[in-house]
C-alpha cells in the first residue's frame, strides 16, 4: 500500500495537470493537443506508450520486470461542444468545455502513473494506462480494444472512475460503488414514416404521416410501461420529430429519433425488436411504410462482483469505510467503459466532488466545475488497487 501522505505529495501536480488540460478541451476522436500534452508528461516520467485510433488514444505501459498479471486503468480525455461560463482562471476560450470532468480523470491517471512508475519495486506484473478519446461521442473504447489496447500484454482486470456529482446519495468526498449493473446501455433509434402528402383540407386523399407518427410515439412509450418488468429499469424517449413545411400541407415523410436505456442486455435487445414491430406494424395498418434504424451504442456497465468486493476492501483501507457508499440502483446514464469491462473483470466507481456542495451543478452544463481537493482520492484508489491486485494471487 502507498500511504495517503505519499499520494498527496503529487496533489499539486494532479491539480496543475487538470487545470492545464481544462484550458484545451477537444472533441470526439480528434484530440491532438490533449494527446500531445499527455505524451509529454509520460515522456517526462519515462513511461513508454503507443498511440491508437489515428493517434488520438494513448496506451502507456509500466512493467515491473517481474512476471505477473496486468491491470488496466482507464481515463477518458474528450470534452463537449459547450461554451464555458465558469469564470475560472483556466476557463476554455475555444468554444468547447470539459463539462463532464474528463480533464480530472486524465489528471488523476497521470498522478497514478507517476507514483506507480516510481514504485515498480512494490508490485509484480504490469500496469496499462488507457487514455481514451471519444467517450461522449462516438465512443473511443471499442476502437481502442479492436486495435489491441487490451493485449500484449493481456489485461486481466480493469478499473476506472467518474467524478463530479453523479448520484445524490454519494456525498462529496465519498465514492459510490455497486456490483453488477452500474450504468445503463445507451442506444439510438431512428424512424422514418413514409406516407403520401397532400392538402391539409383533404386528408382523405392522403396517407397522413403526421398522424401515423403520433400513433407510433404513443405506442412506443407503452413498450417500457407495459412490456418490460418493472424490476428491470429501462427508458425509451422520443427526443426529435421532424416533418412538414407549411400549415396547410400534409408531408410525405415524418422522421423521429430517440434514445433507449436499459440495465439488462436481454431487455435492451427486446426493446430494439419491439420498436421495429410497433413502428412497422402501425405504419402498415394505416397504409404507410416505416423505416427503422436501431443503433446499438454503449452496452450496460457491469461491474464484476468479486473484483468490486476486492476494490471495496482496498478503498476501506485507503479512504475509510465512512467514505464509501454502496449504491442500490443503477443510474440511467451511459458510459463506454462498458466495453473494457466486457473484456476484463473490474469495476467502475463514482467519486463525488462537486465544486458547490450545497447546490451542485450537473454535468454537461456551462457552469460545471469540480472540487480539486478530492482528486488525490481517485489517484490513491487507482494506485493501491493496482498494487494490491498485482500482488495478490487471486481475488
Amino acid at each position: 500500500m502507498i500511504e495517503l501522505n505519499n499520494i498527496k505529495k503529487e496533489e499539486n501536480n494532479i491539480i496543475k495537470w487538470r487545470r492545464e488540460l481544462h484550458s484545451i478541451p477537444e472533441l470526439e476522436l480528434e484530440l491532438p493537443n490533449t494527446v500531445k500534452y499527455v505524451e509529454e508528461e509520460l515522456e517526462k516520467m519515462g513511461i513508454p506508450y503507443k498511440k491508437l485510433v489515428n493517434g488520438n488514444a494513448i496506451v502507456g505501459l509500466i512493467e515491473s520486470g517481474k512476471e505477473g498479471k496486468t491491470i488496466g486503468i482507464r481515463a477518458d480525455m474528450d470534452a463537449l461542444p459547450i461554451r464555458e461560463e465558469t469564470g475560472l482562471s483556466c476557463q476554455s476560450e475555444n468554444g468547447n468545455m470539459h463539462a463532464c470532468g474528463h480533464d480530472a480523470h486524465t489528471a488523476m491517471l497521470l498522478g497514478a502513473a507517476k507514483i506507480l512508475n516510481e514504485n515498480k519495486d512494490s508490485f509484480k506484473g504490469n500496469i496499462k494506462l488507457l487514455f481514451q478519446p471519444g467517450e461522449e461521442y462516438p465512443g473511443g473504447a471499442k476502437p481502442m480494444i479492436e486495435e489491441g489496447a487490451m493485449e500484449n500484454p493481456h489485461v486481466d482486470a480493469v478499473i476506472g472512475l467518474h467524478n463530479g456529482f453523479i448520484n445524490p446519495s454519494v456525498k462529496p468526498g465519498s465514492i459510490g460503488i455497486k456490483k453488477g449493473s452500474l450504468m445503463a446501455s445507451m442506444d439510438r433509434f431512428y424512424i422514418k414514416v413514409k406516407g403520401q402528402g397532400g392538402h391539409g383540407a383533404y386528408p382523405d386523399k392522403t396517407v397522413d404521416s403526421v398522424a401515423i407518427a403520433a400513433e407510433i410515439v404513443t405506442a412506443l412509450h407503452k413498450i417500457v410501461s407495459r412490456e418490460v418488468p418493472t424490476t428491470k429499469p429501462s427508458i425509451l424517449s422520443v427526443t426529435q420529430i421532424h416533418g412538414g413545411f407549411n400549415q396547410n400541407i400534409l408531408p410525405d415523410i415524418v422522421e423521429m429519433e430517440g434514445t433507449v436505456r436499459a440495465t439488462d442486455e436481454d431487455v435492451r435487445k427486446f426493446i430494439a425488436g419491439r420498436i421495429e414491430d410497433v413502428a412497422t406494424g402501425i405504419a402498415k395498418s394505416f397504409r404507410a411504410d416505416a423505416e427503422v434504424v436501431y443503433d446499438y451504442k454503449y452496452p450496460v456497465v457491469i461491474n464484476d462482483d468479486d473484483f468490486t468486493d476486492f476494490f471495496e476492501n482496498i478503498a476501506e483501507k485507503v479512504i475509510g469505510k465512512e467514505h464509501i457508499v454502496e449504491l442500490v440502483d443503477p443510474i440511467m446514464g451511459g458510459e463506454d467503459m462498458a466495453y473494457f469491462l466486457q473484456e476484463a473483470p473490474g469495476t467502475f466507481f463514482f467519486l463525488s466532488n462537486p465544486k458547490d456542495e450545497e447546490n451542485p451543478v450537473p454535468h454537461h452544463n456551462s457552469k460545471f466545475d469540480i472540487n480539486e481537493d478530492y482528486l488525490y482520492m481517485g489517484t490513491a484508489l487507482f494506485v493501491n488497487t493496482a498494487i494490491e491486485y498485482l500482488n495478490k494471487e487471486e481475488i
